[in-house]
């Protein structure tokens, strides 16, 4: 029976159901489930500037104490997603091989276990919140507020888990909507915290109104406070929905046990273990670029910290299209349907890149208003915009790599890509930049950064278009 290329539902049905696809089909359905997450991402990133730029109003060292431990931060969550993913992966293959009871089995476990992890990880990021902004080489005047804003962010790594976990099984059912809709959400609840906490109560003026703004004043803190209680709200939210909503993983439709099995806790290792080291090490190395930026002073620190936010607005939609990558892929490979894996794979990889190459342009010519709007200082606008312009170059390739890591990890392989990343980064990347920092500064850093992703963007399509990647994941 033919079904209709607009529902998403239906086409999903077709992988799984063994039938057809055309590459019109196949098309719509990567941006259907794409499409979501983009938006979702985009404007998390839109929160991003507006959230830099409220922290940027306190000054450019309370922006740099921020953005000190912005990669730190990135490392914990990162590895709470790689975590996650083991399990995740798993559910996306016994979807597609229509064992949906096992899936929902999976779901349960993967809660328990990754709420335990959660909590051992908030316990060392509590220990190290004080040396870290040491050990990262900051100024002295800047490492207390770093301590309180990594110390407050780490209070609520359960909450973020939980988040992750919710949103990732969705993800691995095909629902893209309800994980970005929430995403999205919590981006404003982010902006509407930090609005509050932030700043101390003021005077403002609304189309000629003047009204009194009611506001903790508790800088920095009150910027991780805002994002971890928006954190918190939408992580209740996302488990709600899993347990009670989801129309094929909710748990009420049928009675399971939440206590670990041995065996699909190891396949879950198995699985996200090369992720998490990989993440780990390649945020490491970005910790170790930090502490070769620091020494450059707060004008750098700020332009690198601002910079990265600026450049999420290309990447992100590279991310949003990996997201749909790992899902296809794994109920592809579920079915058994290698063929159309391999479809779905390049569908999505040269899809990202076209669609990051048109972002990058934009990034190119709007380099210094996105600087701008997140930072009031001149230099930092100056220097910033200058090293968005060199990266723009390396962006198609950086989607080729974001994506077919997606594609790679809904195969449930990822041994080699997370050797290719830690090659890449820590030779090539952390090489070029101690090298090229001494005469050309930061810029010098971000050309680094420009060459490293076209040799890891070129690395990862040409291991792409192996068939090594591809595998029996159902047994």
């Amino acid at each position: 029976m033919r079904l209709q290329q607009s529902n998403k539902g239906a086409l999903l049905r077709l992988i799984s159901e063994g039938q057809p696809m055309s590459l019109k089909q196949q098309l719509s359905l990567t941006f259907a489930l794409g499409l979501p997450t983009i938006l979702a991402n985009i404007s998390a990133i839109v929160m991003q500037f507006i959230d830099a730029a409220m922290v940027g109003q306190l000054g450019a060292d309370d922006s740099a104490s921020v953005g000190l431990m912005g990669t730190t931060n990135w490392l914990f969550e990162g590895v709470l997603s790689a975590f996650a993913a083991g399990y995740a992966v798993q559910v996306a293959h016994l979807l597609g091989a229509k064992r949906k009871a096992d899936a929902r089995q999976v779901v349960r476990q993967s809660i328990v276990v990754c709420l335990l992890f959660s909590l051992l990880l908030a316990g060392l990021g509590l220990v190290l919140c004080k040396p870290l902004p040491v050990w990262l080489g900051a100024e002295p005047h800047i490492r207390g507020n770093a301590t309180i804003y990594f110390g407050t962010f780490m209070l609520f790594v359960p909450f973020f888990m939980l988040d992750i976990v919710a949103g990732s099984m969705l993800r691995s059912s095909g629902n893209m909507r309800i994980p970005s809709a929430l995403n999205i959400l919590m981006c404003v609840l982010d902006v509407f915290f930090n609005f509050l906490l932030i700043f101390p109560t003021r005077e403002i003026s609304i189309l000629g109104h003047h009204m009194t703004m009611p506001g903790a004043g508790l800088g920095v803190m009150g910027a991780a406070l805002g994002t971890a209680c928006a954190g918190l709200v939408v992580a209740m939210l996302m488990m709600y929905y899993l347990v009670f909503k989801s129309s094929d993983l909710r748990l009420t439709l049928d009675r399971g046990s939440f206590k670990p099995n041995l065996r699909t806790f190891h396949k879950a290792v198995g699985i996200s273990a090369p992720m998490g080291l990989q993440h780990i090490m390649m945020c490491s190395a970005s910790i170790v670029i930090t502490g070769i930026v620091a020494p450059l002073g707060s004008i750098a620190l700020a332009a690198n910290s601002f910079g990265i936010t600026a450049e999420s607005l290309c990447y992100m939609s590279g991310y949003g299209i990996a997201d749909a990558s790992t899902a296809l892929i794994g109920q592809s490979l579920g079915a058994g349907r290698k063929r159309l894996t391999r479809s779905f794979a390049w569908i999505t990889v040269l899809s990202g890149m076209v669609i990051m190459g048109l972002m990058a342009v934009l990034m190119y010519v709007f380099a210094a208003e996105l600087m701008g709007l997140m930072s009031p200082v001149p230099e930092v606008v100056e220097l910033g915009a200058r090293c968005l312009r060199v990266e723009a170059w390396a962006e198609p390739l950086f989607a080729a790599a974001i994506i077919s890591y997606g594609v790679f990890a809904g195969a449930g392989y990822t041994l080699v890509p997370c050797g290719i990343n830690l090659v890449s980064m820590w030779i090539v990347r952390l090489g070029l930049s101690a090298i090229m920092v001494k005469s050309m500064g930061l810029y010098g850093v971000w050309m680094a950064m420009a060459i490293e992703l076209c040799f890891r963007g070129t690395v990862y399509l040409l291991w792409l278009s192996t068939k090594r990647w591809m595998r029996s994941v159902i047994d």
